[in-house]
């Protein structure tokens, strides 16, 4: 869960919890509107940077290309994985425009989910019809309810 600190309009800060669930829909409606302004066939690059841009509009942190070090037999290694988006510090979105997500797709955002200690991650093909079709969620471990 994370603390979303908002300001009133009389100044005064207001507080909220977001679950990862919520951040999930969040992330999802965002693109659903990306989606449906630029349509599918654009670089991953360009989808990115608009979902971004949509989700702060929601008030909401993305932070884009993360570094994900490996950690191996105790040290620390920085290999140049990234994270496509960091949502709120609890989502991991991974995004593509590619014609079909293939199995090294789905095991990469695996991949980050564990190397990250996150629990939950969206991967999301903008390259299809209907974006509905190209959205999968995955869950990594027991802390997702």
């Amino acid at each position: 869960m994370s603390l979303v600190v908002k300001v009133c309009s009389m100044g005064t800060p207001a507080i909220r919890r977001i679950t990862a669930q919520q951040v999930s829909h969040a992330v999802i409606t965002a693109a659903m509107r990306v989606h449906t302004a630029l349509g599918p066939g654009l670089l991953e690059s360009t989808y990115t940077a608009c979902l971004q841009h949509e989700l702060r509009k929601a008030g909401l942190t993305a932070d884009a290309q993360v570094g994900l070090p490996v950690v191996y037999d105790g040290t620390k290694l920085e290999l140049g994985y990234r994270i496509d988006l960091l949502v709120e510090n609890l989502v991991v979105v991974e995004l593509k425009s590619v014609d079909a997500v293939a199995p090294v797709h789905q095991a990469q955002l695996l991949s980050y989910l564990k190397l990250s200690g996150k629990s939950l991650g969206l991967l999301i093909n903008f390259n299809v019809v209907h974006l509905k079709d190209g959205i999968q969620r995955f869950v990594n471990g027991t802390d997702w309810k």
